[in-house]
């Protein structure tokens, strides 16, 4: 007697092929991001998502360690479907794999920065494409790090309530610094770079433009996305979203909540008029389920994501 199958399950682990969609139930199965088959095989692949469960730097809240576990756990509702509003499944067009999640010893923060490049370079320098999810703020630093090793100095775009360019020596592992250390170590190039959503002061600005939370609002989307359109132009960038940059109404669980800030439906439509720019990598951080109530933040950060590879998908089918 044959045994029933109506639907495949799984394909996490047992898919059979890099591209299309799974149609696994979204309340079974082994958990990837969006049901991404898990590999370290990167032959054929466009793009690899990839967790890195660190916040040792958090000067609030920790738990953003979970980040990539809650993302991933969100993101299994967006599997098989046309994908809004992009009205198309970014993975008929992109293979995209789920590359697992950064190896580091929690008991040497010194030596974790290190880890994240080099971990980076490796898929990097396979000619893929690079979504990371963390993790804290400071795990963009060594992220950006390989990036540019790859292509030179980048246009930041970051989505964020902070300005993350507090006094550093250069020696600190702090979410509250990576921007300014971006800028003095050469990463990004401030005149192309530009903020979105801040909702604090720090001293300095180190040359980046900033539109504050209230600008946002008064601006409308379509001035927001042309502003930034305007400051990155043709040069490569990086985009970087900490999920408080969402008011916590929309994202409450993340370390340093600050109010004021975006909706999703703000900052998702941001993100999907942002096609035209030349992203070559980017990350979603900061998303810390314990503070979450019922997958809100979780499901933002995952959806960040799904734009920003939607935005992928149309870029390569546009040729």
């Amino acid at each position: 007697m044959s045994t029933i199958r109506p639907r495949p399950t799984d394909n996490a682990v047992f898919g059979k092929h890099l591209t299309g969609g799974a149609h696994e139930p979204t309340y079974g199965g082994v958990l990837s991001f969006m049901r991404r088959r898990y590999s370290r095989d990167l032959a054929g692949v466009d793009v690899a998502v990839w967790g890195v469960p660190f916040d040792a730097s958090v000067s609030n809240r920790p738990g953003a360690r979970f980040g990539p576990q809650g993302v991933r756990r969100a993101s299994a509702i967006f599997d098989g479907d046309p994908q809004y509003p992009f009205h198309a499944d970014p993975f008929e067009t992109l293979a995209v794999v789920d590359y697992g999640d950064c190896s580091f010893d929690y008991g040497r923060n010194a030596e974790i920065p290190a880890c994240i490049e080099a971990q980076a370079r490796e898929i990097l320098e396979q000619g893929v494409h690079l979504f990371s999810i963390g993790g804290d703020h400071f795990v963009t630093l060594p992220i950006l790090r390989a990036h540019v090793a790859q292509h030179g100095p980048l246009a930041l775009v970051q989505f964020d309530a902070h300005q993350d360019t507090w006094p550093d020596d250069g020696g600190r592992i702090d979410h509250g610094t990576f921007t300014g250390r971006a800028v003095r170590e050469g990463l990004i190039d401030p005149s192309r770079s530009i903020q979105i959503g801040i909702r604090t002061h720090a001293p300095e600005t180190c040359g980046l433009e900033i539109l504050y939370g209230e600008d946002v609002e008064q601006l409308g989307v379509n001035a927001v996305v042309d502003l930034i359109k305007e400051r990155v132009g043709d040069a490569k960038a990086y985009m970087t979203f900490d999920i408080d940059c969402l008011d916590p109404a929309f994202a409450p669980g993340t370390g340093t909540p600050v109010a004021g800030g975006l909706t999703s439906r703000e900052a998702l439509m941001i993100l999907r008029r942002l096609g035209d720019l030349d992203f070559v990598g980017g990350d979603v951080v900061e998303v810390a389920p314990a503070y979450d109530h019922a997958d809100i933040t979780s499901i933002a950060g995952a959806t960040v994501a799904q734009h920003y590879l939607g935005l992928l998908a149309e870029r390569r089918a546009r040729g």
